[in-house]
C-alpha cells in the first residue's frame, strides 16, 4: 500500500481493512483485536492487523491520529515491531472512563503499560524516533499562547538493537466491536532526534 513520503507499506502478519484516500490512511479494526502480553497472566494477543515498512538507521515518523473511540482501549497507534516478543506502541487510546489519553507499551517478552494525562478530542499529533539504540514516543501539546511542542512520553530500548525493525500503523479494539481510526499528514524522516526531552 501506497502513501506518500512513507516507504512501501505491508501488512504484518494477518491482511487487515484499510483504505488511502488524498493521502489520509484509514484503517479499520476488527472486534477482539490488540496487541498484549499480559504481565498479570500467559495471554498473549497479536490479531490486530499492522501495515509496515521496514526501517534502518535513524528516523522519525509522524501522524495526526482521529479515532472514532466507541469502546474502551480503542485505539489508533503507531507500531514498532521486531519480534512476536519484542515490540512497542504508542496508542491514541480510550480509558476506562470514556476519555482519550495516550497509552504507551513496551514490550520485552511481556508488556508494560504507560498512561498520559487525558487528551481533549478525539485527535492528537504524535511521533516515533529512533536514534543510535534508542526509542522515543512523543505526543505533541498545546501551550495556552498558541503554540505547540512535543511532550516526551517515552524513551527506551528494545532487547535487541541489531535484529530488522518495522514500523506503522494499526487499529484496535480489545473489548469493542471494531474501531476507524485516520492517520493523516504522515511524515517520515531519517532524520536523527538530537534531544528527547524537548523534542529538538
Amino acid at each position: 500500500m501506497e502513501l506518500s513520503g512513507v516507504p512501501p507499506l505491508d501488512w504484518l502478519d494477518d491482511v487487515g481493512d484499510a483504505t488511502v484516500e488524498v493521502d489520509v490512511l484509514t484503517m479499520r479494526a476488527a472486534p477482539k483485536t490488540d496487541w498484549f502480553n499480559d504481565p498479570a497472566g500467559s495471554e498473549r494477543v497479536a490479531n490486530a492487523p499492522a501495515l509496515m515498512c521496514g526501517v534502518s538507521g535513524d528516523f522519525q515518523l509522524e501522524a495526526t491520529i482521529n479515532v472514532d473511540f466507541a469502546a474502551t482501549f480503542d485505539a489508533g497507534v503507531l507500531f514498532v515491531h521486531q519480534t512476536s516478543d519484542d515490540w512497542a506502541k504508542l496508542c491514541f487510546e480510550r480509558d476506562p472512563t470514556g476519555q482519550p489519553m495516550i497509552v504507551t507499551v513496551v514490550t520485552r517478552e511481556v508488556s508494560d503499560d504507560s498512561n498520559e494525562p487525558a487528551v481533549s478530542g478525539n485527535t492528537v499529533r504524535v511521533r516515533i524516533s529512533r536514534f543510535g539504540t534508542a526509542l522515543a514516543f512523543h505526543y505533541a501539546r498545546s501551550a495556552l499562547d498558541g503554540t505547540t511542542s512535543w511532550a516526551l512520553s517515552r524513551l527506551f530500548g528494545l532487547r535487541s538493537p541489531a535484529l530488522p525493525m518495522r514500523i506503522g500503523f494499526l487499529t484496535q479494539s480489545p473489548t469493542g466491536n471494531g474501531c476507524t481510526a485516520k492517520f493523516s499528514d504522515v511524515v517520515f524522516a531519517t532524520t536523527t532526534l538530537l534531544d528527547p526531552r524537548d523534542g529538538s
